[in-house]
């Protein structure tokens, strides 16, 4: 055990855990390690003769339970990256195992007694003292012996469902891929991207997690269009029983805490705070992006000349964005290669903004070889953290892309953060990585979580950086996506990739033109999704879902957002975000975060855009408080008034 990596802290710089030392066999015996350590660092502050007091309880246990931190931590970064099958079962397995130490600790009824009758001063220990109140009240601490046992039982159950769903979702991406011996059927891919398809002569398109796949916008042949809309449609089949099971036990765990519901008990804690200001939000927006979408589909219905099928919608939308907008997405991506958008683009705005530049780091690696390194310094030269960058697609990969944390930021600990963001581009069989407008603003919404992370200076690592509600956390990311298009920055990184020509300025008003259109569409999907979700978890508890397949359809045409050409971004059985991960009765955060992102670009913009100015007051006032603050309050003090909605309804083009 002594030569298990993952029981010591790392020596690399910052603490990037040394995955090229850890092997599979590492794993069970470290968290079984890491559970004694914290039970037993728990037991003795629940032992402490002396009175509690903020120091020898609250910040007790954010000291506590490192080693089994960097144990659940490098598990869950190769499973969702590097999911081979032994890890994949490994996290199964350990997945009940975690649930049922996390209620040993919430559910001590000797700590929460201590935690009960701890005080303080300070403003951030009260906000972090208030936090843990909340956690454990909702983890069950005021239940009786029988409710906790259920709840136990309970928690355990999801774990188990949760993982499985997910697992499947990654096997799924590449089983249920698109699979053709006639490349001809892959006719508008481009040469480049057809020929990075080709395996073992025959030619795979794998698929990413969102129900419209971006290939749906380029192939010409209806009818493998039809095809692949269907493959992604009807994955994962066996991850609607899941679902239900999921559904049904949230339900119940909502009801032994004392809610009508799971979204109740979801959002008591958010922003959003109840039901009600989340469904007069979503429910509000339903109707106008209804009717963007109806205009939408009868300019594309008049340029494909037919009905068209919602396999066809992203590929006539490209022929119109052509046509009447002059703009070709396939000539756009000569100028946007992968290293220059990452380091010209998305790091480059970075240091505009706020000052920090970045280091590449060759002699550092990560989980994977694809992993990129850069060391981060802050404006007087001191080392901020680490940035991995993870941008490929493979098979073991989940789709979609995301941020976490390797390394949380903390004082408290004296640990600087090490941040990831995984992408999932296609890798080229050879030459460059030519990324679509979609994938650069994906990549640049990415990094703003990163910056969340990078830049958090808080005492508490349950605080820190992204450590705040669920409906704030897309915030500062979408915030990021707008400079994706600042001509200080485009300039820098949209050049062609052979020349070095920068992008014709033409080509960019194109885009602009042309990302007007389409609104309805990606709006209304998004909202099918977001109702979904809530749809899914407004089920009372002990009620059952006794028609699986047919309460999707149910649940979409009570929140009015069925459309035979619109599905919804997700579908329940890839729907990773709530089914496995922590988004559920949270889809809807994305909405509620765009409104405080329109505003807080149009306050940046009239502020003169890409500012230091502006910069070092977004992280002063939003970036590096993390969650150790009120975050509206946050937003009020950045803006310097209260947040409105005008700007993302003109952005969205649902003003009336």
């Amino acid at each position: 055990m002594t030569e298990n990596p993952l029981l010591r802290p790392s020596e690399l710089p910052y603490g990037l855990p040394d995955f090229a030392a850890v092997r599979e066999e590492h794993f069970v015996p470290a968290f079984e390690q890491g559970v004694a350590e914290h039970l037993a660092e728990v037991a003795a502050i629940v032992a402490d003769p002396e009175p509690p007091t903020f120091d020898n309880t609250v910040a007790a246990l954010e000291r506590s339970g490192q080693t089994l931190k960097r144990v659940e931590t490098a598990l869950h970064t190769l499973a969702a990256s590097v999911g081979t099958d032994r890890i994949q079962e490994i996290d199964l397995e350990l997945a009940p195992r975690s649930a049922g130490h996390h209620d040993a600790v919430f559910l001590d009824r000797g700590l929460w007694e201590r935690i009960e009758r701890v005080s303080t001063g300070d403003p951030e220990e009260s906000h972090l003292l208030e936090r843990y109140r909340t956690d454990f009240v909702k983890a069950g601490a005021e239940l009786d012996d029988a409710q906790q046992e259920r709840l136990r039982a309970i928690n355990t159950e999801l774990a188990e469902l949760l993982s499985a769903f997910g697992q499947n979702l990654v096997r799924a991406g590449s089983g249920s891929a698109l699979v053709t011996d006639d490349p001809a059927d892959l006719d508008g891919l481009g040469e480049e991207r057809i020929a990075s398809l080709e395996q073992d002569g025959r030619y795979v398109l794998p698929l990413l997690n969102t129900t419209v796949q971006p290939a749906l916008a380029q192939l010409t042949d209806r009818a493998t269009r039809e095809k692949l809309y269907r493959l992604s449609t009807e994955r994962a089949p066996e991850n609607l029983d899941l679902a239900v099971r999921i559904a049904e036990l949230r339900a119940e765990h909502a009801g032994l805490l004392g809610y009508a519901d799971h979204a109740a008990y979801k959002v008591a804690d958010q922003t959003a705070k109840t039901v009600d200001a989340v469904e007069e939000r979503l429910h509000g927006l339903v109707g106008p992006a209804r009717r963007n979408v109806e205009r939408e589909a009868a300019v594309l219905a008049e340029q494909a000349g037919h009905e068209i099928e919602p396999w066809d919608w992203a590929y006539y939308a490209e022929q119109v964005r052509k046509e009447r907008y002059d703009f070709d997405e396939e000539a756009l991506r000569p100028y946007l290669e992968l290293d220059r958008v990452i380091e010209d683009g998305v790091l480059h705005a970075a240091h505009l903004l706020y000052g920090i530049t970045f280091t590449a780091r060759p002699d550092l690696h990560g989980y994977h070889p694809d992993t990129r390194v850069w060391e981060v310094f802050d404006t007087d030269g001191t080392g901020l953290g680490l940035f991995l960058l993870d941008p490929y697609a493979r098979p073991t990969k989940q789709g979609g892309a995301w941020m976490h944390n390797l390394v949380d930021q903390s004082f408290l600990l004296g640990d600087r953060p090490v941040v990831v963001n995984n992408l999932n581009i296609t890798k080229p069989a050879s030459g460059p990585t030519l990324m679509t407008w979609d994938e650069v603003e994906t990549a640049f919404h990415e990094f703003g979580h990163a910056l969340h992370g990078l830049l958090s200076a808080v005492r508490f690592p349950l605080v820190e950086g992204t450590s705040v509600p669920r409906d704030f956390v897309e915030y500062p990311s979408q915030v990021n996506e707008v400079w994706a298009t600042e001509p200080a920055v485009l300039e820098r990184y949209a050049r062609h990739h052979e020349t070095g020509e920068p992008v014709p300025a033409e080509l960019v008003a194109a885009l602009e033109r042309a990302n007007r259109f389409n609104q309805g569409f990606s709006t209304f999907e998004y909202l099918a999704a977001a109702l979904l979700d809530w749809q899914w978890h407004r089920l009372a508890p002990g009620e059952r879902i006794e028609d699986p397949a047919g309460f999707e359809a149910r649940a979409l045409e009570r929140a009015g957002v069925a459309h035979p050409l619109v599905p919804p971004r997700y579908r329940s059985t890839y729907f990773m975000h709530i089914f496995a991960g922590d988004y559920s009765a949270g889809y809807y955060s994305y909405v509620w975060s765009q409104v405080l992102d329109a505003d807080s670009v149009e306050w940046l913009r009239e502020h003169g855009g890409l500012r230091r100015e502006n910069g070092d007051r977004f992280r002063e006032k939003v970036l590096s408080v993390g969650g150790s603050v009120d975050p509206m309050g946050a937003v009020r003090d950045f803006l310097g008034r209260e947040p409105r909605l005008e700007p993302y309804l003109v952005r969205k083009g649902l003003e009336a």
